[in-house]
């Protein structure tokens, strides 16, 4: 399948920074499932970016501009193949040893009930394990926009019973991880509804199965990733792999707006 992506971040300041420099996540990789047939980023700095792939195999770009009139447009696009691999990721490098998959963060650490959730949902097979927390997570913490935020943590989300995609990342990687299994947060791109915009891009887990590798999870939505999803970065958690983070100086009262559109393309 292919699928259209669009995601636009726009800033807007009541003082325009005099410098501001934006770490990005936004360029997803190709690997066995997942095939860029085109993919560009238009921002101020751009053609001058510093561009890397960091220690998880995220390519990252890093901007910097200053003294511009007007509205800051941040829009990554382009077309992406997707087959259905029910979640199982092959050939795409992952540099960082698997063991750093098993930290916990502040956004992670399992509260007791997460702890006890992780434990009931032991099954013999790994696999079978995982779909079980993806399950019980799912059923536990209702997604509902703006019940959360960028700073609630997995224990938190599970406590209040509700939250979004993010938390259910951080919830499911961090009950994989507590019995010893590698899971790392990703950040992607998912369609939904026809025509239906988006105010963030989407969010699930991958976890490390014996003999299949890594496979990901999605507990908002309780499936695995299918030909529906586009992969962009994993990390640790929500922070280390935010789509667009950085710094600015000047610049008062910063206010920003994002719209991910991601469409079946035509064929």
């Amino acid at each position: 399948m292919r699928l259209l992506v669009r995601h636009e971040t726009i800033f807007d300041y009541d003082e325009q920074p005099v410098y501001a420099v934006q770490r990005l996540y936004l360029t997803p990789p190709s690997f066995a499932s997942q095939r860029i047939l085109n993919w560009t980023i238009t921002a101020p700095g751009i053609d001058k970016a510093v561009s890397h792939v960091d220690g998880f195999g995220n390519r990252v770009h890093l901007v910097t501009y200053g003294g511009i009139a007007g509205p800051v447009a941040i829009v990554a696009e382009g077309e992406v193949e997707c087959t259905d691999a029910a979640g199982v990721i092959r050939g795409l490098p992952s540099p960082a040893p698997d063991a750093v998959f098993l930290r916990q963060t502040r956004a992670t650490t399992p509260s007791e009930e997460i702890a006890a959730m992780a434990t009931a949902s032991l099954r013999p097979a790994a696999l079978d394990t995982l779909h079980a927390i993806m399950a019980a997570t799912h059923a536990k913490v209702s997604y509902e926009i703006g019940t959360t935020d960028a700073h609630t943590t997995a224990a938190e989300a599970f406590a209040d019973g509700h939250g979004v995609c993010q938390d259910h990342a951080h919830i499911l990687a961090g009950a994989a991880r507590h019995i010893g299994i590698p899971a790392r947060y990703v950040t992607g791109y998912l369609v939904t509804a026809e025509n239906t915009v988006a105010t963030a891009a989407h969010a699930w887990a991958e976890a490390l199965v014996p003999e299949l590798g890594w496979v990901g999870f999605d507990a908002a939505n309780n499936c695995s990733p299918t030909d529906h999803y586009v992969r962009v970065a994993g990390g640790i958690d929500a922070a280390g792999v935010t789509p667009i983070r950085g710094s600015r100086r000047g610049g008062a009262a910063e206010r920003m707006r994002v719209e991910v559109r991601v469409e079946i393309a035509q064929q």
